[in-house]
């Protein structure tokens, strides 16, 4: 993906770290050789506060005390890079760069300004794309339906179809700083791109927009769109854009691919690509310092179908895991993922595992079959007259079996948590938590 194998140390700061943009660069970053991550946000719930060891606490971009936190976590843990990963925190960051103790991955602030307004992106590219018609509160009657929408806003929020007059007036009263513009009723598109200062658009890969959900696609795929690579760098050079940045478009009532907007960001969908080998995150890092780079695809094409998914926190501390083999362990005969990654995750940790089973049969020939030799820190074959909870000595443990009677068992007799399959992910996506 990149030109050569760097040995620097990347310590990156997501900022704000809750937002989609934010969890799609931690996704990006988080298993990337020499990548040390941070985040940092206002001190309200977010997702990035169940992904990260630590959450830095700092304003708003809109507070006028914000570069002061924000330099002293710069010096405190030595960082090297910014994402910003918010609309407004990029004019912001992009803004105030030169006051900033650390590289803020943004164009100039010439070009943040304008792509944050859809009106002003418009006008400087009409003569590049096509862009949608702009109206202003009077409409003949054959222009209708039109869109109003706000400037300056972001996802799909305050996007409202018109069909007359009078729904014009009542969405222009009750949208802050709306335009009026061309409906365009085709398809939608989302166009991942990549520009390199001085190689130029390193990517432009187009993904349709089949179901959204507040403005974000959750069910997209990638598709050959013949006119991507044209419209990006004819776009790129205009705006002068660098880095990872995607535009949206739309096929107008004559098929015309009309441009929507321009964001010099991360998109939340870009895993759609990123799946292919395009990591726009590290990229980006890689070319604000003016490596040359050479990207590797894999062919084919990529559907994504995004979902919530839980993180959790929880005061269980255990030193010893207690494990079923059988039905827990091996699944349908076969060797169930969430129970390896959880051996290996507490093996990671330093923790003891211990395999505790009523395995029936050549239990030493079972393990070999399934490659499970020598992962167990113990191995207890209890016989069918033995209580599992007999050789469970230790209070900082947990118990993990399909069975519910060995469960209520041990619950009764030794004290501590038990588990089934269904609730490992407690433990797989959790991370201790005394305050709780």
């Amino acid at each position: 993906m990149s030109s050569s194998d760097t040995h620097n140390i990347y310590r990156v700061l997501v900022f704000p770290a809750g937002t989609e943009i934010g969890l799609e660069i931690f996704a990006s970053l988080k298993d990337c050789k020499g990548v040390q991550l941070f985040a940092a946000g206002q001190d309200i719930t977010n997702h990035a506060q169940f992904l990260y060891q630590e959450y830095h606490i700092i304003p708003s971009v809109h507070d006028a005390h914000y570069i002061d936190a924000l330099n002293n976590l710069i010096h405190t843990h030595n960082i090297n890079f910014i994402f910003p990963a918010h609309d407004d925190a990029i004019v912001a960051l992009a803004r105030d760069k030169n006051k900033i103790a650390a590289t803020v991955l943004t164009p100039s602030l010439h070009t943040c300004t304008i792509t944050r307004a859809k009106s002003l992106t418009y006008h400087a590219l009409h003569t590049v794309v096509p862009v949608p018609k702009l109206f202003n509160d009077t409409i003949d009657a054959h222009e209708y339906p039109v869109i109003v929408k706000p400037d300056k806003g972001q996802g799909s929020l305050g996007v409202t179809l018109i069909h007359n007059h009078d729904e014009l007036q009542h969405a222009l009263s009750s949208t802050n700083d709306g335009i009026v513009c061309e409906y365009l009723p085709g398809d939608e598109y989302t166009i991942d791109c990549f520009t390199h200062r001085q190689q130029g658009v390193l990517f432009a890969g187009a993904r349709i927009r089949m179901r959204m959900r507040n403005g974000i696609a959750v069910h997209t795929r990638t598709v050959d769109l013949p006119e991507a690579l044209e419209y990006a760098t004819a776009i790129s050079r205009c705006l002068q854009l660098h880095g990872a940045w995607f535009f949206q478009a739309k096929r107008a009532t004559d098929g015309t691919l009309t441009i929507l907007e321009v964001a010099p960001r991360i998109a939340g969908s870009m895993a759609t690509h990123r799946m292919q080998g395009i990591n726009f995150a590290l990229l980006t890092i890689l070319e604000a310092q003016g490596y040359p780079l050479n990207l590797l695809i894999n062919p084919g094409h990529v559907i994504v179908d995004r979902a919530l998914h839980s993180r959790y926190r929880h005061t269980i501390r255990y030193s010893k895991v207690f494990i079923d083999l059988d039905d827990t362990i091996l699944f349908n005969d076969q060797v169930h993922l969430g129970t390896i990654q959880l051996i290996y995750q507490s093996l990671n940790q330093n923790k003891q595992v211990i395999l505790l089973t009523r395995h029936k049969g050549d239990l030493q020939g079972t393990l070999s079959r399934h490659r499970l030799i020598g992962i167990f820190d113990t191995i207890i074959h209890v016989n069918p007259n033995q209580k599992k909870s007999q050789f469970i000595t230790s209070s900082d443990a947990i118990f993990i079996d399909d069975s519910f009677a060995e469960r209520m068992d041990v619950a009764q007799n030794c004290n501590i948590p038990t588990f089934d399959l269904h609730m490992i992910s407690l433990l797989l996506e959790g991370t201790y938590d005394a305050s709780i």
